[in-house]
């Protein structure tokens, strides 16, 4: 991978991380403490008729995933510092580029990728 082509990258994912952290940080209620967030998340849920504990369920389950995506972010800034940014960590080949801009935090090839999603 070129110079360019990596600082492209790079970009990319620190802008990806900026924008996880901007949602997060709204979603827990910005400026506001987190009691007055948990109350405005429990009138919304009687306002959607869910029960507690399923907005409670979607809410950690959100928190998951955004804690994995910031994770995965974090990882691939790593690599990138490492050098190891842009290499399938099954195969050590090349990912295509095409690949990393749909997904800047792939760790295989598409071969390699395939073969972990059927196993």
């Amino acid at each position: 991978m070129n110079q360019i082509t990596a600082q492209l990258f790079e970009a990319q994912l620190h802008d990806m991380r900026a924008e996880l952290l901007d949602r997060l940080h709204i979603q827990r209620g910005g400026v506001r403490g987190r009691a007055e967030a948990a109350h405005e998340a429990r009138e919304h849920l009687d306002a959607t008729h869910l029960r507690p504990d399923e907005g409670f369920d979607m809410e950690v389950a959100l928190e998951e995933h955004e804690a994995a995506d910031l994770m995965a972010i974090d990882k691939a800034l790593q690599r990138m510092e490492a050098g190891q940014y842009g290499h399938c960590i099954d195969c050590a080949q090349r990912i295509v580029d095409a690949r990393l801009q749909a997904q800047p935090t792939a760790l295989r090839c598409l071969d390699c990728q395939t073969r972990f999603e059927s196993a």
